[in-house]
């Protein structure tokens, strides 16, 4: 059966019987209260992070490579040992403070490229390793002087399905904005339709946190993703922030139910105006139970580019949607 409708399970695609063109669609505005969505940020920020911050995918990191970031203020270089284990400490080597980012890895050690000190991910010579985890699909570094909350052993990965039952990929990208303006265009699914509706259509918000205790965050939202003319997906999603900077969508009826969308917002360094700047980092796990999801899962290399790009459609809108928000904020002139 599927859960969204209660008819037996047949193909997802559902023909859309007197579709509503976008200008005559329900207005939504009176719903999107902005007391609302800046109380569910405001749960969103009171939340323990453990200092844990994204990074970037798993699969960015293959043996043999640096990756390198600042965040905030701190600079970062993160590999991978001989055993495969993510490594990260300080971006820049102790000795004259070369960038570590451009130093080679060799048999899981990396080697500064400007006088050879050699560092196989524990301390040395000055240099301190940060804590840093790998869930499979996100890596994580934890920078306690920067997030200087009570830290945690490990970082707050949502429930998703497991891999390699799975597809995954992850989309990346970067906006002149602070995190919060990222985590509060997630908690805001009424403006889906109508700033999305490329890909997004029949959306309906059946249930907010104004609904429910004073610690639950949450959106559920019934919406239709949009294939091709008519064609669509009806699911029912959930939308929750177990963190200051994440932000997750669960789909819980409906084709692909279990399947996981996670926005992550990272601080980066300022531009050279001294505007801020965040990357977002969002990670698509798409589960099935359907017998011709093992298909997809074998074409998994030609899925996840198409996955990304669809990602990357949707993320050019909303991180200038993020962007304005910070703009208005930052001028004082925020209505919300």
């Amino acid at each position: 059966m599927s859960p969204a409708t209660g008819r037996p399970r047949g193909i997802p695609l559902r023909l859309r019987s007197a579709p509503v063109p976008w200008e005559r669609q329900a207005p939504t505005w009176r719903d999107a209260k902005p007391a609302l969505i800046a109380q569910a940020l405001k749960r969103a920020q009171s939340r323990p992070s453990g200092n844990w911050y994204v990074i970037g995918a798993s699969r960015g990191l293959p043996p043999g490579r640096t990756l390198g970031v600042t965040i905030g203020s701190t600079e970062v270089v993160a590999w991978r040992d001989g055993e495969g284990k993510l490594r990260a400490g300080p971006g820049a080597c102790p000795h004259l403070g070369a960038p570590l980012r451009d130093s080679p890895v060799r048999c899981g050690t990396l080697v500064c490229h400007w006088h050879g000190l050699a560092l196989d991910g524990g301390p040395f010579a000055g240099w301190e390793p940060y804590p840093a985890f790998d869930d499979g699909v996100l890596l994580w570094v934890r920078l306690d002087g920067l997030g200087q909350e009570p830290p945690s052993e490990r970082p707050y990965v949502p429930a998703r399905p497991r891999v390699r039952e799975a597809v995954e990929t992850v989309y990346s990208g970067v906006g002149r904005c602070e995190p919060e303006d990222v985590v509060a265009n997630r908690l805001d699914p009424w403006h889906g339709a109508w700033f999305h509706p490329y890909s997004f259509v029949d959306l309906t918000v059946t249930g907010t946190s104004a609904d429910r205790p004073a610690d639950d965050d949450g959106f559920t939202v019934d919406v239709s993703f949009k294939v091709a003319g008519r064609l669509v997906v009806p699911v029912r999603a959930r939308f929750t922030a177990p963190e200051p900077r994440t932000v997750v969508m669960h789909i819980v009826e409906g084709e692909g139910a279990g399947s996981v969308v996670e926005t992550h917002a990272t601080p980066l360094a300022p531009d050279a105006q001294g505007r801020p700047r965040t990357v977002v980092t969002e990670a698509l796990v798409a589960a099935s139970d359907r017998r011709g999801f093992a298909v997809a899962r074998a074409a998994a290399p030609l899925l996840r580019p198409l996955m990304r790009a669809s990602a990357g459609r949707l993320w050019r809108d909303d991180l200038a949607y993020a962007e304005r928000r910070w703009q208005l904020r930052d001028s004082g002139q925020f209505p919300g």
